[in-house]
């Protein structure tokens, strides 16, 4: 299959072309230079903000899949500057879409749990029926980015996952290991609860689930909610040592509203057969203890 990453600069990009390649016929685009780790005959630099370009390029490819990881991720980011947001995840994402009809290409989107309230959550976390209600910035131009997926295209695979961490760029587990080995105290949010989700796992399930196919919306993370201090206490135990920690509240913390309990349930996974991530205690483990 010929699959176009986009964003593959980024955790998730990353982990998905080392799952990918070898296996299919991949590309890889984003705003910068190319990563290392993609030739120049694999990449495809374009702004997904521009939709000619984005046609331009894409045509050139004509891929039979596209996953779009690429996304203006920044929640304070996102809040502070909202034109910016929906400009690169609704609209960027509709650029995608359009591009994909020329070709009757598929399209991988990945989400956020961001797009639930994260005040309602029901008992075992969000299914993938449940009604979403996003409440900040971030949240609502993901949401509009799965609107256009859902109304352009057929052959879609909607994927929400949450909390990631990965090899290749700063996240909020790299920040507790750098800030133990710094020996600087850690500020970690008190009240907010949901999944971490290692992209390498990620990764492996999005590749099992394009080979299927199976089309729809999904939710995908490691296994177990829990919570952000949960996070930090297992994190010190790994290490076999600790800093002190402060403990604030989303709002004393943060610019942008946050959920509170944002735990996602990957029920249509589990129904339709796959097996369940490993629990992020152990992905978490298998991260900082890998080279």
């Amino acid at each position: 299959m010929k699959i176009l990453i986009t964003g593959v600069s980024g955790m998730l990009g990353y982990d998905l072309w080392n799952e990918l390649k070898g296996k299919h016929e991949i590309y890889g685009s984003d705003m910068s230079e190319p990563p290392a780790y993609v030739s120049l005959s694999e990449w495809s630099k374009f702004d997904i903000t521009d939709q000619q370009d984005t046609y331009n390029k894409i045509s050139k490819i004509n891929p039979e899949l596209i996953i779009h990881t690429a996304a203006f991720s920044d929640v304070d980011g996102c809040e502070k500057n909202p034109d910016v947001a929906y400009r690169v995840n609704a609209l960027g994402t509709r650029n995608i879409c359009i591009a994909c009809q020329r070709f009757d290409s598929a399209l991988c989107y990945i989400s956020t749990d961001y797009v639930f309230s994260g005040e309602d959550t029901p008992e075992g976390g969000y299914r993938e029926f449940d009604r979403t209600d996003p409440q900040g910035i971030y949240g609502k131009s993901k949401y509009w980015g799965e609107f256009y997926v859902k109304h352009l295209l057929n052959k879609f695979y909607i994927v929400r996952t949450s909390w990631l961490f990965g090899k290749n760029r700063k996240n909020f587990i790299s920040y507790v290991v750098e800030s133990v080995k710094e020996k600087k105290k850690v500020t970690v949010v008190k009240d907010q609860f949901g999944i971490p989700t290692y992209t390498k796992d990620l990764a492996s399930a999005i590749t099992q689930l394009i080979e299927k196919p199976l089309y729809g919306i999904f939710h995908i993370t490691n296994n177990s909610s829990t919570s952000r201090k949960e996070v930090v206490e297992e994190i010190f135990k790994i290490l076999k040592k600790s800093t002190g920690t402060v403990f604030k509240t989303r709002k004393e913390l943060f610019f942008a509203p946050r959920p509170r309990d944002s735990t996602l349930r990957n029920f249509i996974w589990e129904t339709e057969g796959f097996e369940p991530l490993m629990p992020w205690q152990e992905a978490l483990r298998e991260f900082i203890q890998s080279p």
